[in-house]
């Protein structure tokens, strides 16, 4: 698959496909960074994108050693999924 990057500037992990860009976008706050929504063109669906770019955010997350607010629906599915990035969620600044 092709390699994951991240747009500071853009706030968010980039994978283009076939010239075709797939995202999450995040904000960052500390030492936890909220990931707020995923975006898999259509032109991408049903090839895997989605899991890749998934495994590859959650992969450099953990490696900087931040933790992870799944706000987007997409992303906290996949966290259950995968029990292996489990210890990379945390309660947002907000939680009660």
């Amino acid at each position: 698959m092709t390699e994951v990057t991240d747009n500071a500037a853009l706030g968010r992990y980039e994978m283009v496909v076939d010239g075709v860009t797939a995202f999450v976008t995040y904000t960052r706050h500390g030492d936890r960074l909220t990931l707020v929504h995923t975006e898999v063109p259509q032109t991408l669906g049903g090839r895997g994108v989605g899991s890749s770019l998934a495994t590859a955010v959650l992969e450099d997350v953990g490696n900087r050693g931040l933790g992870v607010v799944a706000e987007c629906e997409f992303m906290a599915a996949f966290i259950k999924r995968h029990p292996e990035f489990a210890d990379l969620a945390v309660a947002p600044d907000n939680a009660p």
